[in-house]
């Protein structure tokens, strides 16, 4: 964990105490352990009937594939479903529909890093043509949150201690202590719409994630006698 604070000594009204505040930061960093993958079908035809039943026959293979591959129900969502009408204008004419989109898009969601690669490979080779993107997350965020604000609090008091010395006195009692925790920036891969599948398996590198923590304190400051 790394940590910066930033620094101020303030008295808050003329005739109050003086008081030290002081501000730390801490910072954690964390090997994700989860996975988030976007997998979709676009299909097009010339009625609704068409794109529709291409659509449901490669989505419903996608899912029966990712069951397959071990993932319940609660781990599979669709997220986005859309159907519209492709339209052409031509010169000085009424606008004309030529065909429909539909599109149908999930979420699954793996325990599992090393899981992610054979999976969109599993999707692309049953039909998906869309990759939306992968989101990284871990299950330890909480623990990695406490040891983040406990750094804070750390930093924060031994600048303030040193604020205190340096300014003729000492600290006193804890007044307050507020904190604020950055919520987990999710790594994120996005990747262009597939139209075949990977002749080679798809390869995942997950990276590292960052949480950080800052608290504020404000301590009473006892002068020197």
């Amino acid at each position: 964990a790394a940590a910066t604070a930033t620094l101020a000594f303030a008295q808050s009204a003329a005739n109050s105490p003086p008081q030290v505040v002081t501000t730390g930061t801490g910072e954690v960093q964390l090997s994700p352990d989860r996975a988030t993958v976007m997998l979709g079908v676009q299909s097009r035809a010339t009625t609704v009937a068409q794109a529709t039943a291409d659509n449901s026959r490669r989505q419903r293979a996608i899912i029966d594939t990712l069951r397959a591959l071990g993932l319940g129900s609660d781990q599979i969502t669709t997220v986005n479903f859309n159907v519209s009408p492709e339209m052409q204008y031509p010169p000085n004419q009424s606008p004309k529909v030529t065909g429909y989109v539909v599109t149908n898009m999930v979420r699954a969601s793996l325990r599992r890093i090393e899981d992610v690669g054979r999976t969109i490979d599993a999707a692309l080779a049953k039909g998906a043509n869309e990759v939306s993107g992968i989101e990284f997350t871990s299950s330890r965020a909480d623990s990695a949150r406490r040891a983040a604000i406990a750094d804070a609090v750390v930093h924060a008091r031994a600048d303030a201690e040193a604020m205190a010395r340096a300014a003729g006195g000492s600290l006193g009692q804890l007044l307050e202590l507020v904190s604020g925790v950055e919520p987990i920036r999710p790594f994120e891969a996005t990747m262009a719409r597939a139209r075949v599948a990977a002749a080679a398996p798809t390869p995942i590198e997950p990276g590292q994630l960052t949480l950080s923590a800052t608290v504020t304190a404000r301590w009473a400051f006892i002068p020197s006698r």
